[in-house]
Parts: structure tokens; sequence; C-alpha cells
């Protein structure tokens, strides 16, 4: 498929539509590529990209304007125009001036993302690894560059300039689940095998690196959980796709491999790791003794006040929310909350009840919604042939690590965790629609059936 998807079925010798498809998939590059390390660029490509590619969609995705996405999209809008207006009336003193609809309806700029991929994998691919490079060499721009490395592995927690160290560490995590995913396909023989192999060494430290030196749990947390199931389902499909013997071999060599690296790495990491969760061992131990007035305002303590106090707001609105400004509310105007927490906090580190307290539970369905859908058409877009199995593993991995990490910090509700989020599910939904038009044009292709027996 082209990266102009349906527009080559409504012209493909026009000149002009050649180059509008171009362009924007060049835009899109330059978005994955430069967001980060450059936002003055970075940021005027993601606009373009998205307005052009939502242009696009509308005037010739034909059959994409049915798709759940845009219905969703359209539900994303009028959820947070029924929660303003509701909270118009009800708090006029705590809503904004206007609907702020951009909070939910830039998570689905992923539709733009798809539609410039065009449904082939090699651009996604492309996409991907660029944003990664991207990311790398923000790690020079931004901070202090390399003397942020220096003093990480001095025992100071570094961020790089990039927003803070759990922002940046999610990069580092994402980054690690893409590179393992995919490590059969850079090691693999073939046309500049030597490049990709030192790139993918090269790029697996620095992530194992960045992930020691950022010290955040969250991130432990889900790569702790996801990385055992990617390597179970790993096994699982090789141990169905190849010899017995063979798959053993391969197994046994991939389990020594891990063992090689992963005890250095734990050593190192070791100390870090246990100075931080050490930390929080007072404010855990008074959570599981149900003495919630004994827990500390460390850093686990505030997350879980915050939370107490969230709770309470939903509570009172559970079906439409407080708006978009929700989640400062339940900080700001919650009594019992000590005034340094309310002068420097103002969100709730998890993203879901961050979405509850704004939006209710309708912002939560909207959202459900559209990860059934995403998982659906990635597992759909897989049975068909048409999602790689590398792509598949590293879109269920990533699924469950990001489902984690928002527990812990509101990703998607900046700039930082929409960019990873627009481009991981643009390029699953890519395949997805791929997979659809494949299975239209084979339905289109049988004989029809006739009113009259043969």
């Amino acid at each position: 498929m082209q990266p102009t998807m349906g527009m080559a079925e409504h012209g493909p010798n026009n000149l002009a539509l050649k180059w509008f498809g171009w362009f924007g998939f060049l835009s899109l590059g330059v978005y994955a590529t430069f967001l980060i390390a450059w936002p003055d660029v970075g940021g005027p490509a993601e606009t373009i990209m998205a307005l052009l590619g939502l242009v696009a969609v509308l005037t010739w995705g034909t059959r994409i304007r049915a798709s759940a996405a845009l219905w969703l999209l359209v539900a994303a809008v009028l959820v947070q125009l029924l929660s303003w207006t509701l909270g118009y009336f009800h708090h006029p003193q705590w809503i904004e001036d206007n609907p702020q609809v951009d909070r939910l309806a830039k998570l689905f700029i992923f539709i733009s993302v798809a539609w410039w991929l065009g449904g082939s994998t090699r651009r996604t691919l492309l996409i991907w690894s660029l944003a990664l490079t991207g990311f790398f060499l923000g790690l020079l721009i931004h901070g202090n560059g390399l003397a942020e490395w220096r003093n990480g592995f001095a025992g100071l927690r570094v961020d790089f300039g990039i927003r803070n160290a759990q922002h940046t560490a999610m990069y580092f995590g994402t980054g690690l689940l893409g590179l393992l995913a995919f490590a059969r396909r850079s090691l693999a023989s073939g046309n500049w095998a030597l490049v990709r192999r030192l790139a993918w060494v090269l790029a697996m430290a620095l992530c194992v690196a960045g992930l020691i030196v950022t010290q955040t749990r969250g991130i432990w947390l889900a790569l702790g959980v996801a990385l055992p199931l990617m390597a179970a389902l790993f096994a699982w499909w090789y141990l169905r796709t190849h010899p017995v013997r063979q798959a053993r071999l391969m197994l046994l060599g991939g389990f020594l491999a891990v063992v090689l690296v992963g005890i250095p790495t734990v050593e190192i990491a070791y100390s870090p790791i246990a100075n931080r969760v050490t930390k929080e061992l007072p404010a855990i131990e008074s959570i599981l003794a149900g003495d919630f007035e004994a827990v500390p305002y460390n850093s686990s303590g505030v997350r879980f006040h915050t939370w107490r106090a969230a709770t309470e707001w939903i509570a009172e609105r559970p079906i439409v929310g407080w708006g978009g400004d929700g989640r400062s509310l339940a900080i700001d105007e919650t009594q019992w909350l000590p005034q340094w927490v309310k002068d420097h906090f103002g969100h709730l580190h998890n993203y879901f009840l961050e979405l509850w307290v704004a939006y209710g539970l309708l912002g939560v369905a909207v959202f459900a919604g559209l990860a059934f859908w995403v998982g659906r058409g990635t597992w759909l877009a897989w049975r068909g042939g048409v999602l790689p199995s590398d792509m598949a593993l590293f879109g269920v991995a990533f699924f469950l690590y990001w489902i984690i990490v928002n527990q812990f910090e509101s990703y998607n509700s900046f700039w930082t965790g929409v960019f990873v989020h627009n481009l991981v599910v643009g390029g699953l939904v890519t395949h997805y629609w791929r997979w659809q038009s494949t299975q239209r044009r084979d339905g289109d292709s049988q004989p029809q059936p006739t009113s009259q027996p043969e």
C-alpha cells in the first residue's frame, strides 16, 4: 500500500495527490524525529501532519471514515463538551472559560499517523526508528549532555532535561521493549548487517543504562511484568513455528545471553534500585496496615494521599466528572491536603484517575473502547498475516507496559506520552486498516450468489 492509502483510488496518476501524500509522510518523519530533540521543528510538523491526515481521511478515506476510530474521536469530543457544559452550571467558579476538547482529542492523532503510514510495515519501522534516534539525539541536546551520564553513574537521578526523570525513563523503557521485540530482525544477516547489529547493541546499552540512571520505580515495575510476558509469548510462538530441536537450542541460547547480560546489569543497578525502594517502605507499611493518616508525604505517600482526594471528588460526580481541570481541583480544593502539596503538585500521577475525575465514567468508557478496538484490530491483523509477529509481540508488551506506567504517572496527559501513544497505536492501526482493505478486496473478488439456482 502507498502512503496515500485510499487516495490512489481517486486518481493514481494524479501528480498533485502523489506529492500531497509524500508531503504528509515527510511531515510525519519530521515529527517523529524532532519532537523531542528539536520541538520548534517537531511541534509544527505534528500540527501539519495531523491536520493534513484528518483532511485526507475525510476526503479520500471512504471506508476509513466509518471506522470506530473516527466515532470514538467524536465521542471523546462530545464527552468533553458535556462535562464542560454540566460543570458550567454546577460549579462555574471552577470551570474553564472554553471547553478544552484537545485533552482527549490529541490521543487520536494516531488516525493521521496510521493514514500516512499507508499500511506499510517498512514505513512503520522507519518512523519508530526515527523516533528512537530523535530521542537519543535529545539526550545530547537537552540538559547537560554527557555530564548527565556522569552524574547518573555517580548515583544521582538525572532526567537529561526532558521534562523529568519519569518521562525520560518512559522513553528508555519503550525503546527497550522495541529493541527486544525486533532483535531478530535487527541482528539478521543481509544488507547493512554490521551497521544494524552495532546500532542495535549501542541502542540497547543506552536504554539499559538510561533505565538505571533515571531511577524510576514505576518503569522498573512495568518492565518487570512486561518482559517476562514478552519472553513467554516469544517462546510459545517459536516452539509452535520451528522444529523442536532448533527451538530448544534457540531458546537455550537466548536464556544464556540474558543471564550473561543480566547478572552484571543487576549488580550495577542493584544499589540505586534498593535505595529507591527502601525510601518508600514506611509509606507502603502504613498503607498495608490501613493506617492512612500515618502515611508519610514522601514520593509514594504524596501519590497515595492525592489519589484518596481524587476518589472523594469522583464519588460526587462519577458519571460526567468535573471538567478538564478536575485533576488540579482534586488537589487544590481538598482541605486536608497540606499546602505545600498543593503548591508543588498539579496532577494526580495516575492517568486513569485523572480521566475519571475529569470526564467521569463516560470518559473512561471512551478510553476503554479505544483500547479494546486497537487490541482487537491488532489481533485480527496478526491472525490475517498482515501484522508481523514481532510487531504483534511489541504491541502486546507495550500495551501492558503502558497500562502499568500510567498508574504512577499521567503520561497520556503530557506531550511526552501522547507522542509515544500516537506513534505506537498508529503503527498498529495502519496494519489493521490494511487487513480490512485486503478482506474487502478478497470479498469483492469472490463470485456473487444469484437468486436463481444454476
